[in-house]
């Protein structure tokens, strides 16, 4: 008696569903388009014309990111929706710290069985923020891997290209000057890095479930650790067109004091007002709850700013006010003074 043929199906992987959900994809990415984009979703890979996109000497940024243990929330709660936002957001803010805009973007998807209700609500959020940040979802990858992954658990990545003129590139190891002032921009919440700390004092420590609400939060604990990393590409852009900034920091892993000495010379140093700005109930639920100390919640959580900008203390006032038109919360926390090479480059200021 022969043995049954074996397939690729029988394997756990499920080629026609797949080919099936190819089609709803390229349904969702014809909402995220961009000047620019020759072919997008079918081919073996997507093509861009930086002539079509208007960039006369062109340098090319490129960030990659995924979404961090985040991803875990998201399956606790079954909703996935809106963490295509969280990995958008952490690969273009990259991108315009350096004054580059975004121009492409492209995803990696991973399941242990491909379910196409998740995947086609991980993809609306990813053609979400590619609509926030205006640049395109022009390919990606859904790969179908049982034994790796167990079954309703995925993994997330993304990779985007931007591109910015030479004579326009933000270098804050050569702009960044004593007397700059400091203006920072508001997040949304914890945005997507310190999720290890912070699922650990939620879910062991406190032993909530993601639908506990929290009085303080005025939600429940999941909703609040779900909420989207804030995209800022569009609104720096339009500052850019208008007034110079010295350095951007981007305020992911490593907090505050790890990215604000990304943009710094040598010889210069910043002095924070502790102070200066209003921080999220969720950073102070998750410090008293966890009993963490001040500094490792600062080089931990953003703790409240999504950016910190460096800029010409004459530009200040209205880099501040137009920001605040374009709908972001500013906050003026500081400023860049001199130090000698070695020295401490953050200093925090009671």
């Amino acid at each position: 008696m022969g043995k049954k043929p074996l397939t690729y199906a029988s394997a756990g992987v499920n080629i026609e569903k797949g080919d099936a959900f190819i089609d709803d994809v390229k349904k969702i990415v014809k909402n995220t388009p961009q000047t620019g984009v020759i072919a997008g979703i079918g081919g073996f890979g997507g093509l861009f014309s930086l002539e079509a996109a208007g960039f006369t000497n062109p340098i090319l940024v490129s960030s990659t990111d995924g979404v961090g243990t985040k991803l875990k929330i998201a399956i606790q709660m079954n909703r996935h929706n809106t963490i295509g936002i969280d990995l958008v957001a952490m690969c273009v803010n990259d991108i315009i710290v350096q004054g580059a805009i975004p121009l492409f973007f492209l995803d990696y998807l991973a399941m242990g069985k491909l379910d196409t209700r998740i995947a086609k609500e991980i993809l609306e959020g990813v053609a979400e923020g590619c609509r926030q940040a205006n640049c395109a979802l022009i390919g990606g990858e859904t790969a179908e891997m049982p034994g790796l992954y167990k079954e309703g658990e995925y993994d997330l990545a993304g990779f985007s290209v931007g591109a910015v003129d030479k004579e326009n590139i933000i270098d804050g190891k050569k702009k960044v000057r004593d007397g700059n002032q400091l203006l920072a921009l508001a997040s949304s919440g914890i945005h997507s890095n310190g999720y290890s700390l912070a699922r650990k004092i939620v879910f062991e420590a406190l032993e909530l479930n993601a639908d506990t609400p929290v009085k303080e939060l005025g939600q429940t604990i999941g909703d609040s650790l779900l909420t989207p990393t804030r995209i800022y590409t569009q609104q720096i852009a339009t500052i850019l067109k208008s007034y110079p900034l010295s350095g951007i920091a981007h305020i992911t892993g490593g907090g505050i004091p790890g990215n604000v000495v990304r943009i710094l010379p040598e010889n210069c140093a910043v002095k924070i007002y502790k102070n200066s700005w209003v921080v999220p109930p969720i950073f102070n639920f998750l410090q008293n709850a966890g009993n963490v100390e001040n500094m490792e919640m600062l080089r931990t959580f953003n703790c409240g700013l999504g950016m910190i900008m460096a800029v010409e203390k004459e530009f200040s006032i209205a880099v501040k006010k137009k920001f605040e038109e374009l709908g972001e919360t500013v906050f003026e926390i500081g400023e860049v003074v001199s130090c000698t090479p070695g020295e401490n480059q953050v200093v925090w200021v009671e």
